[in-house]
């Protein structure tokens, strides 16, 4: 499959998950129109940085829900692979190394920063629960723990 058709399928199946996590109408009923809503679509992670080239290799697609309690926060870790989100539930803070700070609610996307340590704090007083979607290679790790 060439290079560019292979990237459209993937980024197409990864926004019809997305699509489904939020909660868009995939089989509706008899009486009601099909609806979608694009949560999100960049070239650029949230820091607004340019998102890098896929890796080489055979494409792997890794979905994670994640649930993060009131005022727990994530180990410090980054990504060496294109990822985006949709928060579910709750608030999440996201924080950079470098001091860029990301504010999420539910309802709403995130595409997250690529080779960046970063951390996510849950400082609302419910559950984030988040879906996480990662593009990367068979066999690569999606996420790189940091030290704190």
């Amino acid at each position: 499959m060439r290079s560019d058709l292979k990237d459209r399928v993937v980024f197409l199946f990864i926004g019809m998950l997305a699509c489904l996590a939020a909660g868009c109408k995939t089989l509706p009923a008899a009486k009601h129109p099909i609806e979608t809503f694009q949560l999100v679509k960049s070239d650029t992670s949230w820091n607004g940085a340019l998102l890098p080239a896929y890796p080489k290799g055979q494409p792997e697609i890794t979905i994670l829900r994640i649930v993060i309690p009131p005022g727990k926060s994530l180990d410090k870790h980054k990504h060496p692979v294109i990822n985006a989100g949709v928060l579910l539930k709750g608030e999440l803070t996201v924080r950079t190394e470098g001091g860029k700070v990301f504010y999420l609610k539910a309802g709403e996307s995130i595409v997250e920063v690529v080779d960046t340590w970063h951390y996510g704090k849950n400082e609302g007083p419910e559950p984030a629960e988040i879906i996480v979607f990662y593009a990367g290679t068979k066999g690569a790790p999606v996420s790189v723990p940091g030290q704190n």
